[in-house]
């Protein structure tokens, strides 16, 4: 019997092509903690697949210095604005910006491939009200280590973001314009990364680079390496490291993950007090994100730096906390 194409199927097919490029909040809804809400959305996710594979071109278009240099800057910026701004701005407003200063950093951590900001930070904000217990969809000691480090974004349940939770952030149809479109930014900065390359190749055929060099190093692998170095604060900094603090969760503070995500492994201090724009409290917790965050008060590009009230300071027993 021939199968014939309905409009139906057709319209269903059209719909998961078309978030790839258009995050339209209105097409999944949350399910709840139903077992359906936990299904890995195969579709949305085939591009993030693509991304991994995409680092293996590496070795068809071999490596310059001109291509790492750029793979370890384009890393370094994003993994701030990610931590700077999608994490203590966005998320926890730990310091105040201008409209314009604003946008910019949300368009650079746009270009990280974390979804648009409100997205990120409404669902981090619903992590800090439900840290590691069963409503928080990204707990390591929950739903295990894979969920906790990439799972949970897959899923139908969280696919949208928590509109209810960001609702500071969502009047800005800027933002509301990253968050719907969301693969702008990316798309945007392979082919610059991709347009530079080629006219490195042209008119500096010394370094040695070129459009799929610099396309495959600035973009793919670098891309991923920030992935998997954010993704570990939600796998890894709930399970290793020390509890200076005895806050109701089990966040911990992990000095090498700290190295990695620019402040972000001073977990246990950011739980202890999420408002604060500094992550490593003491002077020999590093943390580079707040570094930059002084320099662009410097600039008068940010300011009000929230910092830790002192009584918040003196450290308590952390020996407590869900294990």
């Amino acid at each position: 019997m021939e199968l014939t194409r309905t409009p139906e199927v057709a319209a269903g097919r059209w719909q998961k092509l078309k978030r790839w490029f258009v995050s339209d909040p209105g097409a999944t809804r949350y399910a709840g903690d139903a077992p359906a809400s936990r299904r890995i959305d195969w579709p949305r996710v085939a591009p993030f697949i693509a991304l991994h594979l995409g680092c293996l071109a590496v070795f068809l278009v071999g490596v310059s210095a001109a291509a790492v240099v750029a793979a370890a800057v384009l890393y370094a910026l994003r993994m701030f604005a990610i931590t700077g701004f999608y994490h203590r701005y966005f998320s926890h407003r730990a310091f105040r910006t201008s409209r314009t200063a604003q946008f910019a950093f949300a368009f650079l951590g746009a270009c990280s491939v974390q979804r648009g900001p409100l997205w990120w930070a409404s669902h981090h904000r619903h992590h800090h009200a439900h840290a590691d217990s069963p409503a928080d969809a990204h707990s390591a000691l929950q739903h295990g280590y894979f969920w906790s480090h990439m799972g949970w974004f897959m899923s139908e349940q969280n696919f949208v973001p928590r509109t209810e939770l960001i609702a500071d952030f969502a009047r800005f149809p800027e933002l509301r314009f990253l968050d719907r479109y969301d693969v702008v930014a990316p798309v945007a900065l392979g082919l610059a990364l991709f347009a530079i390359g080629h006219g490195l190749a042209t008119f500096a055929p010394a370094l040695r680079t070129s459009g799929p060099q610099l396309l495959a190093w600035g973009f793919c692998v670098s891309t991923v390496a920030l992935h998997h170095a954010t993704f570990t604060i939600n796998s890894l900094a709930h399970r290793f490291g020390s509890r200076r603090y005895a806050t109701r969760d089990n966040s911990r503070n992990n000095g090498w993950l700290a190295l990695l995500t620019f402040g972000e492994g001073w977990h246990n201090n950011h739980h202890h007090f999420p408002g604060a724009a500094r992550q490593g409290f003491y002077w020999w917790e590093f943390d580079l994100t707040y570094y930059g965050l002084r320099v662009l008060a410097a600039l008068g590009i940010v300011w009000d730096l929230r910092q830790v009230p002192p009584c918040l300071l003196g450290a308590r027993s952390g020996a407590g906390g869900p294990r």
